[in-house]
């Protein structure tokens, strides 16, 4: 590794001169600071933030653990959460548990293979002397991954922490769920049948009370009927369709787009069409939405946007500014993207 003082001998300046230059220090001349800036660059210097994090008991590094890198909502928390760290000059270094790629879902109530994996990640987190870490979960549910004497400043994303005192940064379900119900409706359609997720998951039951709120301010019916539960995959949304169509709704709530794919099979395997002879909408707007025929109205995850915010929270408490939120759970909307799967009906 080449060190500052290799730097200064070759430039024939002090060392200082040369840590002056790399921090942006006015107080060095035009034509040494080219000059040593050409030479770390040919010589490819890289600092040691870990041994100057040392010196000055901070390290400008964030931790950032991901249950799995391989879930469809990782990548944008992670990238939104890299972005804000550069703009204030701190580095990143992401820790993947692979829990998904491991045990598929069988690890959710099973704390012992949970904590196997997490603990010598937060423990490896403290030995590289990171400022925070920030904890990006697989999918939305209540949490305790930090231990009470954890002596880092943390925040979770995409989830929620069981103990309430770490700040949690969420999709706002419920409203993402009223919204793209209120649409259904101005589209004319009275009878929405759902095909939701788990019974027992976050996402289902937030998104079920926005869809619930948008019918009650109609003067809707509600006909727990019409709602089925299933696995979030495409198999689940094919499953459920013939059922709902059966129940005559003219317009089918999919809580994820996998699940509205199983539902534009079901209509293909019986000579029906989606945005023609049912209104089909999803939820996530992974890319496969786009491409299906009709491309899926849906609604956007603000994934970048949940990183980010998580970020901005952390690096306003390392920067010791006073940070706007003040409470715990901080809800992020999401945006509706609107195609052609959504036949409007004549009044």
């Amino acid at each position: 590794m080449v060190t500052i003082k290799e730097i200064a001998r070759e430039c024939n300046v002090s060392p200082t001169t040369v840590s002056n230059i790399l921090n942006g220090r006015p107080n060095v001349g035009e034509e040494t600071k080219k000059r040593v800036l050409e030479v770390v660059r040919k010589r490819g210097y890289q600092p040691n933030y870990i041994a100057r994090g040392l010196r000055i008991q901070k390290t400008r590094m964030i931790g950032i653990i991901v249950e799995d890198l391989v879930q469809f909502s990782t990548a944008g928390v992670v990238n939104g959460i890299m972005e804000q760290c550069e703009k204030l000059g701190y580095r990143t270094i992401v820790q993947n548990l692979r829990l998904y790629s491991r045990w598929s879902d069988a690890w959710f109530d099973d704390e012992n293979a949970y904590y196997s994996i997490l603990n010598p990640a937060l423990q490896e987190v403290r030995q590289i002397q990171a400022d925070g870490v920030i904890y990006v979960a697989g999918h939305e549910r209540y949490i305790r991954c930090f231990p009470e004497d954890f002596s880092l400043p943390a925040v979770m994303s995409y989830a929620y922490e069981k103990s309430g005192t770490i700040p949690s940064v969420v999709l706002d379900d419920e409203r993402g769920g009223y919204e793209i119900t209120r649409y259904l409706i101005s589209m004319g359609h009275q009878k929405i049948g759902v095909i939701a997720g788990k019974e027992d998951n976050i996402h289902t039951q937030k998104r079920l009370l926005g869809y619930q709120r948008a019918l009650y301010e109609e003067k809707l019916f509600f006909n727990p009927d019409v709602v089925c539960y299933g696995k979030w995959k495409r198999e689940s949304g094919y499953q459920m369709t013939g059922k709902l169509l059966e129940a005559g709704v003219s317009a089918i709530f999919c809580m994820a787009d996998q699940m509205a794919g199983g539902v534009y099979d079901y209509l293909e395997e019986h000579g029906l069409k989606a945005g023609k002879d049912l209104a089909v909408v999803g939820f996530d707007n992974q890319d496969m939405a786009e491409y299906f025929s009709p491309p899926l109205t849906t609604m956007k995850l603000p994934l970048r946007e949940i990183g980010k915010k998580a970020a901005e929270i952390l690096l306003t408490e390392l920067e010791g500014e006073t940070c706007r939120e003040t409470q715990k759970e901080i809800k992020i909307p999401c945006s509706l993207i609107v195609r052609d799967s959504v036949i409007k009906l004549k009044c």
